[in-house]
């Protein structure tokens, strides 16, 4: 019997068709993870947990999906491969059209890890595994039929799935989620994965018919794999993986936890293998080693001062990122197999990857107290780069170094002794920094790179300059006594204190990244005083007062702990009812150890529920509340599907007749009072803004600005509000109001940029 490989044409398959094919598979398993992660992050608060657990569980399905793809090499026949390949992705899409499973029952405050991973993979696992394998398996083909005829390597390929990635990536932000819902964003992706199958299956059809070189004979021409450059790969892939995540976490915390932000890192971790992977790179070896040292010096020296404007922050984190995962990916080129080992070397990877997103996502919230994994790896990749010969430093080199490291440790004693000669009342992440500290800064930044770059080819002494200025920045830039962290899934609090004369002396402050979530003066007279954002003067201490002067009795709702200042507010009769998605907030904050307003200054009992708002608000009988005050903050913005239309209708059937929402929108990087207002039009509400900013001499009252809108389920319950010029009328028409099917994040970065510049279109 004549086989098939004799009689079929040596012509090969079209190279165009195995590029199609990867980049629309790449592209379909890269546009799914902000999609799927959108559609789960309203269930958990809006955390950026949420983005670093996802994608620490995609990882893992593409381990399992490249684990398949290598596995699969033992088959023989290509056309066997194409078979058991669609036979797969068929069977994975019994799960489609796209939707969160709702097997795995309500989310956990508890164990939200354990939930968001059930739920992903009964929701998208098989078929995100499947498609992940698609890239090794195409290029194992290639490497058989028209690689093998042509002498071509397969690896070029591996540049298109990327290509297809990154294009899925920015598509989504800039043209999928403005002009989709989620349901046309689902079906829309189910209808993609489709047509996807009938593609794999025409290129599986084609390279069956070429005559291909067996698995055994592509393996014999190459040695086996050593333990040593396993690991070696695997330690190059964990880098990157883990300061993607890291950087991700200090985007998230610092602006809003969204998909919009969370593609940004993202899309440069696979730039950096688009750039690693080909034949001429644009950016060579050498040129990302003098690039990348001055920027991660640049980063460690600037990673503690957490207050210096966002933008230089953004773009040297970024910078800092881009060039180490491009640096490893680089080295990772290096010392690629031959195309025999492809497969494995593929796995490898992936293990890299799994490595480091499970150690930012499951153990490091575990093992440290803040967020250290970020230094902490950003330190460990200087080890990463060529370690050169120490002898041949010349011994000028060796003397600035000594005198570098030395002005870098004395930096932070200088600073620790001068801060104590002066009586600040400033607030961390409030108020600019004193001159003191622009000065340690810009030393420091510069002292960093200038060190860095006189041994950037020598690698241990590279990471000898960067942990000691690491260091250094640390205890520098601490300004404030902190005396104790806390860490949880949905991230870091501290408890710190200084020193304010006009309240008596102490002030504890509690924080979450740079955003302050309340602060209580210690001594008797002033402990029972609201501050910051809930002094009588800020719009949601004037709602507060007003409505405490006409109801003996209030039945209060408040989305958001914090410290728990507007407890402070609770008389005799009053009743106050605080939902929080974080349990761990509720036990820093009730611990009169900690902050005593809960405890000690209401003056009824305070109720507690646990868990995501929407949900528990939700639960509530309509009509309750007399005040509902939605003040749930991720870090400095309220998370977006806490003020969708659905979720303010939501909020005001909770209202009596007369019942007052509230608002509470202030942040430094999204314009959300446009948004609010349409919301709320188009919940049925009626609402009025303000903008308030307190007086110059803002350390004497502990007053921050405050943005606010406050709405009502009809005109007359605003009236006492609509009177008094510091409130205006709402206008609903500035943006299109947010759903759950839709929101606009970018709009709202760059309205808030147009308000800062007002040069802007």
């Amino acid at each position: 019997m004549t086989t098939l490989a004799a009689t079929a044409p040596a012509r090969p398959a079209p190279p165009g068709l195995f590029a199609v094919t990867i980049f629309t598979s790449a592209a379909l398993v890269f546009l799914v993870q902000p999609m799927v992660a959108k559609l789960v992050l309203p269930l958990l608060g809006g955390s950026s947990s949420v983005w670093n657990t996802s994608m620490a569980f995609f990882q893992i399905a593409l381990l399992a999906g490249y684990a398949y793809a290598h596995a699969l090499q033992r088959v023989t026949s290509i056309r066997r491969q194409a078979i058991i390949h669609c036979a797969a992705l068929a069977l994975a899409a019994l799960v489609l059209p796209l939707r969160v499973s709702e097997l795995a029952g309500p989310p956990s405050s508890d164990n939200p890890n354990l939930w968001l991973l059930t739920v992903l993979t009964l929701s998208i696992g098989a078929p995100f595994a499947i498609l992940s394998a698609t890239a090794p398996l195409v290029q194992a083909w290639y490497a058989r039929t028209t690689g093998a005829l042509e002498g071509k390597e397969p690896y070029a390929l591996y540049a298109a799935s990327n290509l297809g990635s990154l294009i899925a990536l920015l598509a989504y932000p800039v043209a999928v989620e403005p002009a989709l819902t989620l349901v046309g964003q689902r079906f829309g992706w189910s209808a993609g994965y489709g047509l996807f199958v009938v593609l794999i299956a025409s290129l599986g059809f084609a390279v069956s018919r070429v005559r291909s070189a067996s698995t055994d004979e592509a393996q014999a021409t190459v040695g086996k794999t050593s333990w040593r450059d396993r690991l070696v790969w695997i330690a190059l892939a964990a880098i990157p993986s883990s300061l993607m995540l890291g950087v991700t976490t200090y985007i998230t915390t610092d602006v809003a936890s969204a998909p919009f932000l969370w593609v940004l890192p993202l899309a440069l971790y696979l730039i950096t293998f688009i750039v690693a992977f080909q034949d001429k790179p644009a950016i060579s070896p050498a040129l990302t080693l003098t690039l990348q040292g001055a920027a991660l010096a640049a980063c460690a020296a600037l990673l503690p001062f957490r207050s210096t404007f966002f933008g230089l922050q953004l773009f040297i984190h970024v910078a800092a990122f881009f060039l180490t995962a491009l640096m490893c990916h680089q080295r990772l080129v290096a010392r690629r197999p031959e195309p025999g080992r492809l497969t494995e070397f593929y796995l490898c990877l992936s293990i890299g990857g799994v490595v480091g997103g499970g150690f930012n996502a499951f153990l490091a919230p575990v093992m440290f107290p803040d967020v250290w994994e970020y230094p902490i790896i950003l330190v460990l990749a200087c080890l990463a780069r060529p370690w050169g010969n120490l002898n041949r430093i010349p011994i000028w080199n060796w003397l600035l170094l000594i005198l570098g490291i030395g002005a870098a440790v004395a930096t932070p004693i200088a600073v620790t002794f001068a801060s104590s000669q002066l009586t600040t009342e400033t607030i961390v992440g409030a108020f600019d920094q004193s001159e003191l500290f622009d000065m340690a800064m810009k030393g420091l930044l510069a002292l960093a790179v200038i060190s860095a770059l006189l041994v950037r080819r020598q690698a241990l002494f590279f990471f000898a300059i960067i942990a000691v200025l690491s260091y250094a920045a640390e205890t520098a830039a601490d300004r404030t006594d902190t005396r104790q962290s806390w860490r949880s899934f949905f991230g870091v609090l501290k408890l710190s204190q200084t020193q304010v004369p006009s309240l008596g002396g102490t002030v504890k402050m509690l924080a979450h990244g740079t955003t302050l979530h309340g602060a209580q003066a210690q001594r008797p007279e002033y402990r029972c005083r609201p501050l910051a954002y809930y002094t009588p003067r800020t719009p949601i201490g004037q709602v507060f007062t007003a409505m405490a002067a006409v109801r003996p009795n209030l039945r209060i709702g408040a989305v958001g702990l914090g410290t728990g200042s507007v407890a402070a507010y609770v008389r005799p009769g009053d009743r106050l009812t605080f939902f929080e998605i974080d349990p761990l907030v509720v036990k820093v904050a009730s611990d009169p150890a900690n902050f005593s307003y809960t405890s000690e200054c209401a003056k009824a009992p305070v109720d507690y529920v646990i868990g995501d708002a929407r949900l528990t608000v939700a639960k509530q009988p309509a009509g309750s509340f007399d005040i509902l005050l939605i003040d749930a903050f991720s870090s400095d913005a309220v998370p977006a599907h806490l003020l969708t239309v659905e979720a303010v209708r939501g909020y005001l059937t909770k209202l009596k007749p007369d019942g007052i929402l509230i608002l509470h929108l202030s942040n430094r990087n999204l314009d959300l009072l446009g948004p609010a207002q349409s919301v709320t039009r188009k919940a049925g509400g009626w609402a009025l803004v303000q903008e308030y900013r307190p007086d110059k001499d803002p350390m004497g009252t502990w007053e921050l600005p405050e943005d606010a809108v406050i709405a009502a389920n009809s005109h007359q319950a605003l009236a006492r509000f609509a009177a008094d010029n510091r409130w205006r009328q709402a206008n609903p028409f500035l943006v299109r109001p947010w759903t759950d099917d839709y929101t606009n994040l970018a709009g709202s970065i760059y309205a808030n940029l147009k308000a800062r510049w007002l040069w802007l279109p």
